[in-house]
């Protein structure tokens, strides 16, 4: 069995991907809307946990490898926590590192 993996489409960057899947005009522009919102709001979130991160390492002067051996990952994973390279990671992996240097994490809405 063949499985088909042409690609048909692409859309361009940018472009509001609701209104391209058929969506109503104004369905297509509020459904991006609240998308984008989300991402810009998960982002704020991670770089408030990365700058935490940071923070606790310039504390203790420590050094990216002294750093990735306590908080259990690879070296590169701090540097991209010190250059706040939000995409590589989920917030649940930041919460697990503050845990893990004494610093728990508690979420509030409001």
């Amino acid at each position: 069995m063949k499985i088909d993996t042409d690609i048909r489409h692409v859309t361009k960057p940018g472009a509001n991907l609701f209104l391209e899947l058929g969506f109503p005009e104004d369905e297509a522009r509020r459904l991006q809307a609240a998308s984008q919102q989300q991402i810009n709001d998960i982002r704020l979130l991670k770089e408030q946990l990365m700058a935490e991160l940071a923070g606790w390492i310039a504390q203790h002067h420590l050094k990216q490898a002294e750093a990735a051996e306590i908080l259990m990952v690879s070296r590169p994973r701090i540097s991209d926590v010190v250059n706040k390279k939000t995409t590589k990671f989920t917030i649940d992996a930041l919460v697990e590192m503050l845990s893990r240097v004494g610093k728990p994490v508690h979420f509030s809405v409001g």
